[in-house]
């Protein structure tokens, strides 16, 4: 017998010594943590809309855009708009007829266009051209005088086309000067 309890031993130790090699359980999964839930945004609150623009057409801001000037055969130009994109508005001085045209570019829906400066204000009648509507002045129109010496703006309206404020610089004068010879 005393094989069998020596036998008997064995396999109680083998069978802890086996229980001992299995891998011990695993603890059960934690609970993922509760994902927070972000709360919208609160709808900011519009823009207040922007201050009226004042009657006064002196106060209104000027057009983006420079003057640059150009002299040709004809006398000159002087161009106003945005650098690297056409013209808004030009004016040519043609000296064989003592003219200078005023152009206005886009589509020109109206047959004319007000030019308002500090001391004149006038209607001119336009006909189409290539790039938008013109305007013939004569050379010594005292319109020119007004453009070049507005206090520090001029504004062109109308012909459906948006207005135009202007800065009042010297390129005007000297097409001007060109044309008056």
């Amino acid at each position: 017998m005393r094989r069998s309890s020596v036998f008997a031993s064995l396999s109680a130790t083998a069978a802890l010594l086996l229980a001992g090699c299995v891998a011990p359980s695993q603890p059960p999964p934690r609970p993922a943590p509760p994902v927070a839930v972000p709360t919208p945004a609160p709808t900011p609150a519009p823009a207040p809309p922007p201050p009226p623009a004042s009657a006064d057409w002196r106060d209104w801001p000027l057009t983006p855009g420079t003057w640059s000037y150009r002299a040709d055969a004809q006398g000159g130009t002087a161009s106003f708009g945005m650098s690297g994109l056409a013209p808004e508005l030009t004016l040519r001085c043609d000296r064989a007829r003592s003219r200078i045209v005023l152009t206005r570019s886009g589509l020109v829906s109206a047959p004319a266009l007000t030019i308002r400066t500090t001391s004149i204000a006038r209607t001119l009648p336009v006909s189409p051209a290539t790039t938008g509507a013109a305007a013939d002045l004569a050379a010594r129109d005292a319109l020119i005088d007004a453009m070049g010496y507005s206090r520090g703006r001029f504004v062109v309206q109308g012909g459906g086309v948006p207005t135009l404020v202007v800065p009042a610089w010297a390129e005007i004068l000297r097409v001007a000067e060109d044309c008056r010879g």
